[in-house]
């Protein structure tokens, strides 16, 4: 069983037991968390599929912890000029362990 489920304006795909890393979201570590945008679900050979959301659909959850993704290097270059800017960024995430996909 799995569904499709938008996230800070992002969609995953999300299975019962696995974990996802969303951006960061405003809720401390532990704290069930409830989606209720859920555009698909596949249950064995039931699809329903939303038009834009299935009804009464919804997806539990629990944050596992805040994380930071891999550092991006962002370097600037104009030639001839001597200009040489070199900027790093790491992205917040957070880990969210699926509990539950109900229709």
């Amino acid at each position: 069983m799995y569904a499709i489920v938008e996230i800070a304006g992002q969609q995953f795909k999300v299975e019962e037991n696995k974990y996802i890393y969303t951006h960061k979201l405003n809720s401390e570590e532990g704290a069930a968390v409830e989606f209720d945008k859920v555009l698909l679900v596949d249950n064995a050979d039931n699809v329903s599929v939303g038009a834009p959301t299935v009804e009464g659909a919804k997806v539990t959850g629990k944050v596992l912890g805040h994380v930071k993704g891999e550092k991006v290097i962002v370097f600037k270059k104009k030639r001839r000029k001597g200009y040489r800017v070199k900027n790093g960024h790491r992205q917040h995430f957070t880990k969210v362990l699926i509990e539950g996909i109900s229709n």
